[in-house]
């Protein structure tokens, strides 16, 4: 019970999502818990939509699984596997240019635009 309400609970993405966008398998997905809640405080609201730490991305419950979000996410767990010191420079990124100024947030989410187009392009061709 601690344990759920700390890291959240397991979540298995729909299997028509992974087909389209089969790098979501990359990371651990998990639904609830604290981090959701302390990534919020960051940014002055209750809760995050979603935030990665490492290999594992928690989604804020009730949070639709949007594959923009999903891709994004997974652009942050490829920040973490480039570097260890990923999380130290993502921090002083933020205090620097704040949450929305932050190269590594503009860099995930260019990484989400660009693979929604290309599926875009090859749905549409």
């Amino acid at each position: 019970m601690i344990a759920r309400l700390l890291f959240g609970v397991a979540l298995a993405l729909p299997d028509d999502l992974l087909r389209r966008y089969p790098e979501l398998s990359e990371s651990r997905w998990r639904v609830g818990g604290v981090p959701p809640r302390i990534g919020g405080w960051f940014v002055g609201q209750r809760s995050v939509s979603a935030i990665t730490l490492w290999r594992t991305v928690f989604l804020a419950p009730g949070v639709a699984l949007d594959p923009g979000l999903l891709l994004h996410e997974l652009g942050h767990v490829r920040q973490f596997g480039a570097s260890r010191w990923f999380p130290l420079r993502y921090i002083w990124e933020s205090v620097r240019r704040g949450y929305s100024h932050n190269r590594y947030e503009h860099d995930a989410q260019a990484f989400a635009d660009a693979r929604l187009r290309a599926t875009n392009l090859s749905t549409h061709a």
